[in-house]
Order: C-alpha cells, then sequence, then structure tokens
C-alpha cells in the first residue's frame, strides 16, 4: 500500500498527472514556482525520490529525465481510501459513517461507479427510489445531508455484524 504523498510530492505528482504526458524536472518547477518559491535541487530530489518509491518512470532525454506517471491520481485515492478502511475494526461502520459524510455528488458518483462496476445489480440498489413526496428513501428530513445517516446506518451495520460501529480509536 502507498503511503501518503507529502505536501511537496503530492504538487510534483498532481502536475504529472494532470499533464499526462513526460514532463522535466524544469517544466516541474517553472510551474511550482508560480505558487513559491523553490529551488531546481529541491523538484530534481523530489522527483528522484517518486521514482525510488515507484510513482514515476523515467527516460533519459538529452541530459535530462523525462518523468511519467506510473498510475493514475484515482488509483493511488483508491489505495488511499483502501488502506483507510482496511484499518477499521468494523469496516462495514467505516463505510456507513463514510457515506454518511457524502455530499450529493459524492453519492451520485458512487452510484455511477456502482453502475459501471456491478452493471447487474438491480436498479434500485443503486437508484434510490422516489417516494410520493418527491423525496429518496432516507433522504427525508434532512438527512440528505448527512445529518442523522451516518449514526442510523451505524445502527443497522451494528446490527448486521453484531458488532459496535468504530469510533475512530
Amino acid at each position: 500500500m502507498p503511503r501518503q504523498l507529502g505536501e511537496l510530492e503530492d504538487a510534483v505528482m498532481t502536475r504529472v498527472w494532470q499533464w499526462n504526458r513526460p514532463v522535466t524536472v524544469r517544466e516541474v518547477l517553472e510551474d511550482l514556482q508560480q505558487e513559491r518559491s523553490i529551488a531546481y535541487t529541491t523538484v530534481m530530489t523530489v522527483m528522484d525520490n517518486l521514482h525510488q518509491k515507484g510513482w514515476v518512470r523515467r527516460e533519459v532525454d538529452g541530459r535530462a529525465y523525462r518523468y511519467t506517471a506510473v498510475s493514475t491520481r484515482a488509483a493511488y485515492s483508491a489505495a488511499l481510501m483502501n488502506e483507510a478502511w482496511s484499518q477499521s475494526d468494523n469496516p462495514a461502520a467505516a463505510l456507513v459513517a463514510f457515506f454518511g459524510m457524502m455530499s450529493a455528488e459524492q453519492r451520485e458518483a458512487l452510484r455511477d461507479a456502482m453502475r459501471i462496476v456491478l452493471p447487474t445489480l438491480p436498479e434500485d440498489i443503486v437508484q434510490p427510489t422516489v417516494e410520493a413526496d418527491g423525496e429518496a428513501d432516507g433522504e427525508a428530513d434532512g438527512e440528505a445531508e448527512g445529518e442523522g445517516a451516518a449514526e442510523g446506518a451505524a445502527e443497522g451495520a451494528e446490527a448486521a455484524d453484531g458488532a459496535a460501529p468504530d469510533t475512530g480509536r
């Protein structure tokens, strides 16, 4: 499992991911210098460290290297989420709490992902049913914004596996 990138590593990798092409230290340096004062050797060291850690591959281009991301930001984010989830002593409750923190846009992204990953799921699992009052199931009385949703769902997860919800210990 990859560990979380440091601030400068993340700033460098963000550019490598966004540009989605082989980049030089000089290109990254010039872009970073728009936000902060930073030395060429600092960026070179960070990019070398990222190479040593397996985040980027590099190829010689004249007297310089060109660096390319080994995986995507989405894969990195997914690995971090998976690691955090696997550290919980109650993964079901952790997921329920996470879902309760999601915005409406994040929940829609989750539904879209579920449709892609599990295309054989019944539609009512990935798409909430709309009741006569126009609200989706489980979203009445403020629960759409996570108010009470995580707690109620955590109780359901507790009942499902007989364990107490993860309280972040």
